[in-house]
């Protein structure tokens, strides 16, 4: 059994700053030069297409593009292509597909069926030599370099980066790039953090729910992902306005929820919903604001953008030890690979 420090999973996750800072020095022309593409497409819709960690990103990437390019952007079903043959019209569409691997057979089926169909289809990949990379008119290279975990960390902080990195060119928002090249000095003083108030609370726990908002909801997913295959732990990831619906009848006292909040415009509503679940007993465990009554879990402050990629980090370290504590090796998760192939 792994100590928390000694799993490939800790060691991969502390790579994630050196990896952003070569990420963003090797693609900085080939980024500038696929924005500039996209200016003047000017695409009428984005489609994302992904599975696991990196459907995640790709939540993390429908808030950022809707918001900087006002463009609708959903996800594709990549069932429509591989199982049901379905034949949309994209043209004018802009098709990004995240994949470490660029080899599943799902997601190769959608990209060459909407390259077929006329979107223009761009890959961010942690293997540039992958079929998935040879079929995309446009790759960005994660740059991850090899991730032998089962368990995603530094490839998904990655693609975090790398869509940053992409709609920051594409909308020409100087701002934006500017913080962005500040995340590699960040990312090393989030992985610092000391996040282990929430180990005694976890370690006992059998269900959880993690809930972000906006640029966020992508982590809360992430999050709830790595409980499961790392810790074994049910973990469902909510937005803090969905979660007030039908799931709010299951937070009572002493059950866990980890909150993670970027500072922008959701994080009056996520504080709110803090004071609401530390009122009715709950274990609250808050990662940005601070809520009397909760467990407050320290962060890297940031352009809002950024702090997503920041929070996930302190995450990844607090999690690398949580594993072990339940029992379980996080580099070896039960019944998964590390490359998923699924039709």
């Amino acid at each position: 059994m792994t100590m928390g420090t000694d799993s490939r999973m800790f060691s991969e996750a502390a790579q994630a700053p050196s990896v952003v800072r070569g990420q963003l020095e090797n693609n900085a022309v080939n980024v500038r030069r696929i924005g500039a593409l996209l200016r003047e497409m000017s695409p009428r819709a984005v489609v994302t297409c992904a599975r696991g960690s990196s459907d995640h990103a790709a939540t993390f990437a429908k808030y950022l593009i809707e918001s900087h390019t006002k463009l609708l952007t959903t996800s594709a079903a990549p069932s429509m292509s591989s199982l049901y043959d379905a034949q949309p019209d994209l043209r004018g569409v802009v098709f990004l597909v995240i994949s470490q691997s660029g080899k599943s057979p799902d997601l190769l089926a959608s990209a060459e069926n909407a390259k077929r169909n006329g979107a223009c289809v761009i890959a961010l990949c942690n293997s540039p030599a992958s079929p998935l990379a040879q079929l995309a008119h446009h790759t960005i290279p994660l740059s991850a370099g090899p991730e032998t975990s089962v368990a995603a960390t530094k490839s998904y902080i990655a693609s975090l980066s790398a869509i940053v990195h992409l709609v920051a060119c594409w909308t020409s928002d100087q701002s934006l790039i500017d913080s962005l090249m500040h995340a590699p000095e960040q990312l090393e003083q989030a992985w610092q953090l000391d996040w282990t108030a929430a180990v005694p609370i976890l370690q006992r726990a059998n269900n959880l729910f993690v809930v972000g908002r906006g640029y966020g909801l992508g982590i809360a997913q992430e999050a709830a992902l790595k409980f499961k295959e790392t810790c074994g732990l049910h973990a469902e990831a909510f937005s803090a306005a969905e979660v007030k619906h039908g799931p709010m009848a299951l937070v009572g006292r002493g059950f866990p929820v980890l909150m993670l909040s970027q500072n922008d415009e959701s994080r009056s509503g996520v504080e709110k919903l803090a004071a609401d679940f530390v009122a009715r007993g709950a274990d609250v465990l808050l990662a940005g604001p601070q809520v009397t009554g909760s467990i407050s879990l320290p962060t890297v402050s940031a352009h809002a953008v950024i702090e997503p990629l920041l929070i996930v980090q302190s995450f990844y370290r607090m999690i690398a030890s949580l594993a072990p504590a339940r029992g379980f090796d996080p580099d070896r998760p039960p019944h998964l690979n590390k490359v998923t192939e699924t039709l």
